[in-house]
């Protein structure tokens, strides 16, 4: 394995996170990777779904077998080792592609937003119904108001925020299809905007929603939200503006509206042509595809602290020489921009086959090559 002097680095590291990592105290560069449940089957030679479902009990002694490895390698337990029992889980709320018409499909692999529509008179149809239906109604189960009491009388615990959903493009791709959203740009300009302006009512319903059940008001909420949107790298910045920013830049006005908020982008996609755009909504934390350089996004975005820009291919593939060659070009790269705030994660998820003694060969990059 690498050398890494383990007690000196989790002490830097944890300096490092300070003021968003962007601290002009901190000795070296910050490293987010923190691995992933998925990781346990390869790391363990244990057979498994890494996106299925695998029971509670076994959930638990695997990850924390995993830890025990990890505490040797790495020098820390990474993964939750605790899991709250099924009674205390709340009633999910419907999926926001259900509002549209779409379905949720477990292939087997992985879960999947079925489409509902393919013309545009089908999509039409369909923004119709959600402009006459009731969505509070629609996305709260039959059963929430008698769990929601059963849960706080029994545990005390009230139900999460919701702050965090797929972003709008990718959610209309995923109801309307790839090439039937970019040729409605065309086609269809009103509709193309419509449609949009639907998706945003209807987050901001869920917002509404989930603020009043959790307990809060607008006024005493906690503050932040984030999207993940891959597909937004397939809209030139002219469909990008009418139809992806301004619903993020309403739904940060509402639930970020401090300079500090969390206002957060992931988008593991080649999509740094949208970065200027992007750049006006004043993220805090931005996680984009492995194509897309330090430089790029420092250029627009000087106090966006950075995840990446580590390829998750390269680090799955465990190629010790190539990760480590990558965290040293941000590294420099960082350096080069006279800037802070990187914070050393994959551009993207960290996949099962992805080994620790991976992570380490990350923490020893950023020992010998990513010293402020």
């Amino acid at each position: 394995m690498r050398p890494v002097d383990l007690e000196r680095f989790w002490a830097e590291d944890e300096r490092a996170h300070e003021e968003n990592c962007f601290s002009s105290t901190a000795k070296q560069v910050a490293l987010g990777i923190r691995m992933s449940d998925e990781c346990v089957f390869a790391e363990l030679g244990e057979p498994g779904n890494p996106w299925g479902e695998t029971p509670r009990e076994r959930r638990m002694e695997l990850n924390r077998r995993y830890n025990d490895k990890a505490e040797k390698i790495v020098g820390k337990r990474l993964l939750r080792e605790n899991f709250p029992h099924p009674d205390e889980i709340f009633p999910a709320y419907r999926g926001i592609g259900e509002v549209f018409g779409g379905s949720y499909v477990f292939d087997g692999n992985v879960t999947w937003l079925k489409s509902s529509c393919q013309t545009p008179e089908e999509l039409e149809a369909v923004l119709d119904r959600v402009d006459r239906m009731d969505v509070e109604d629609f996305l709260l189960p039959s059963n929430w108001y008698r769990e929601k009491e059963r849960i706080f009388q029994t545990y005390g615990t009230k139900p999460p925020l919701w702050r965090h959903v797929r972003g709008p493009v990718t959610l209309a791709t995923s109801i309307f299809g790839t090439e039937n959203l970019i040729f409605l740009y065309y086609d269809a300009p009103e509709l193309f905007l419509r449609f949009s302006q639907s998706i945003l009512r209807v987050i901001l319903t869920y917002i509404r929603v989930s603020t009043r059940e959790a307990g809060y008001t607008p006024e005493t909420a906690p503050h932040g939200f984030s999207f993940a949107d891959d597909d937004c790298n397939l809209f030139t910045p002219e469909m990008y503006e009418i139809f992806g920013f301004p619903i993020l830049k309403e739904v940060f006005s509402l639930c970020s509206p401090n300079p500090e908020d969390e206002r957060y982008q992931h988008s593991d996609s080649a999509m740094g042509h949208l970065i200027p755009i992007l750049s006006r909504l004043n993220l805090t934390g931005c996680n984009f595809g492995p194509t897309v350089t330090v430089e790029e996004i420092r250029r627009y975005m000087p106090n966006t602290r950075i995840d990446g820009q580590l390829a998750p291919f390269t680090f799955m593939g465990n190629d010790e020489e190539a990760i480590i060659a990558e965290v040293r070009r941000d590294c420099e790269s960082i350096r080069a921009c006279k800037s802070r705030g990187l914070n050393i994660s994959t551009a993207g998820s960290i996949n099962n086959g992805s080994l620790l003694t991976s992570m380490r060969a990350v923490m020893f990059a950023i020992q010998e090559y990513g010293q402020y």
